[in-house]
């Protein structure tokens, strides 16, 4: 498929706007950070997602989910592609506004192209797990730099300014019988990256929590603590 056939549509919906739309003036006073929910804020340097970056997140597609909640929630526009898996009522429980979200599910060979209309239109842009070559990673990176998205992968990024990855999974809900529901997992969010970001972060999160979206965990001492009150 062409991409001007795959993206047909996607500059005519409100607020949609490619880089060549946008004067100097408007650029210069949009800000530096993307706003995500308070639970994250603690996983990224200045306590937002910073536009012009590139940011691979491991280990949990949920997690890129509840990082664009609060941004498209705020008004801001996202792009999904190569990831056609994507559970739309998950992403609702979790916050994110579809009403704010465009899908190019199965880019194909035209993937590049795709890839760089997005980043000329949207805020910030979702990347299934597909491989990308670094000389390509590096090209596309310079892109995204200059129009101030955020690229959010799933997976590995070659030369990615954060890295994000999910771990220490626990499910809570059943008993030591194996009776009862599942009402949330705990999860460890870890990150690591480049400059302000060097010096690795974790956060203990609830993904998903009781209602389904995200919450802070309770560090295990105060589980403990009660436990033996």
């Amino acid at each position: 498929m062409a991409v001007p056939e795959a993206l047909a549509g996607l500059t005519a919906i409100p607020g949609v706007r490619t880089a060549a739309q946008l004067s100097p003036g408007a650029a210069a006073v949009s800000p530096d950070l993307v706003t995500v929910l308070p639970p994250l804020a603690g996983l990224l340097p200045g306590g937002g997602l910073r536009r012009g970056s590139t940011i691979a997140v491991g280990g949990a597609v949920s997690l890129v989910l509840a990082l664009l909640a609060e941004a498209t929630r705020d008004g801001s526009w996202a792009a999904v592609t190569a990831l056609p898996e994507l559970g739309l009522t998950a992403a609702a429980e979790l916050g994110v506004d579809l009403e704010r979200i465009a899908l190019v599910p199965h880019p194909g060979a035209e993937l590049t192209g795709v890839l760089s209309a997005l980043v000329d239109g949207f805020d910030l842009v979702v990347l299934g797990p597909v491989k990308v070559e670094p000389q390509l990673a590096r090209r596309l990176a310079g892109r995204v730099r200059t129009r101030g998205t955020v690229l959010l992968t799933v997976g590995p990024w070659p030369g990615a300014d954060l890295e994000l990855r999910v771990s220490g999974r626990r499910w809570h809900g059943l008993t030591q019988d194996g009776y009862g529901h599942l009402r949330a997992r705990e999860v460890v969010a870890t990150s690591r990256g480049r400059g302000a970001a060097a010096r690795p972060s974790s956060v203990r999160l609830q993904l998903p929590g009781p209602g389904g979206g995200i919450a802070a965990a309770e560090p295990p001492e105060r589980r403990l603590a009660e436990v033996a009150g």
